[in-house]
Formats: structure tokens, sequence, C-alpha cells
């Protein structure tokens, strides 16, 4: 986890800041995932295309995370904020549905272009509910 830890460290070191403040945007989601009991986070960089945060909680069994927050490769860089389709709800369709979108299987995916307090407490709700999902496996 170490070199995970550093990884991410420098990654967002180096991220220059957009007008859009999606590195702020990332910041914050990424200090809400912290803030959960039991949870890991891993750090799976592909330079030029995208930098995946992940998120599991140690009681999971059956899915390796239970949301991945994607710096997706752009200029500027944007997120993709990703669920199983199965750990949330999304009853107004706000997230865009992708056939086998999250490590193969179906998933429900929130775009943050530009930073929104709003879109922010969207997705953190759903981050919750998620937690709270994975916490049940």
């Amino acid at each position: 986890m170490e070199t995970t830890t550093q990884e991410l460290v420098s990654f967002i070191a180096e991220w220059a800041e957009s007008p859009e403040q999606t590195k702020k945007a990332f910041i914050e989601l990424k200090e809400h995932l912290e803030s959960m009991a039991g949870v890991g986070l891993s750090f799976h960089p592909r330079p030029g295309l995208t930098y995946s945060l992940r998120a599991a909680h140690a009681r999971q069994k059956d899915k390796p995370l239970f949301v991945m927050v994607d710096v997706i490769e752009d200029t500027p860089r944007w997120l993709s904020v990703c669920f199983y389709g199965d750990m949330i709800s999304d009853p107004e369709e706000r997230g865009d549905f992708v056939p086998g979108g999250l490590l193969g299987q179906d998933a429900r995916c929130f775009d943050i272009n530009q930073y929104s307090n709003e879109a922010l407490q969207s997705v953190k709700a759903k981050m919750d509910e998620a937690y709270a999902a994975a916490a049940a496996e």
C-alpha cells in the first residue's frame, strides 16, 4: 500500500488545477472515502488514459471494490465515478448505465466535468449507499 500511497500523493502534487477545479473535486471525494471506517484505497495509474482511485470495504467478499473514481486524461481532465449497478439506486437516472463497465459488471457512472457542490454531494451520497452495501456483503 505504501507505493500506492506515494504514487497517489505524487499524482495529486503534479496535477495542475484547471479552471474547472476537477482536482479540487477529486481531493474532496478522496477525503470522503478516507473518512469511511474499514475502507482501503488503491491507486491504479494508466498514464495517458486514466488514473483510478478504488475503494473497497474490508468486509467485501463478492466484489473487489464498491466505487472507482477515474480521472480521465483529457484537456481538461474530468472525473467519472462508477458504482456497480446493484450496489446503488438511481431512480432519477442521473448516472450513465454502462453495461459491463466496471470490471466486467454493469455499472452506473456519474461524470464530473467541473467542481459543483451539488454534484459532489450527490456522488458522496451514492458512495455512502455503496459503502453500506459493501459492508453488508
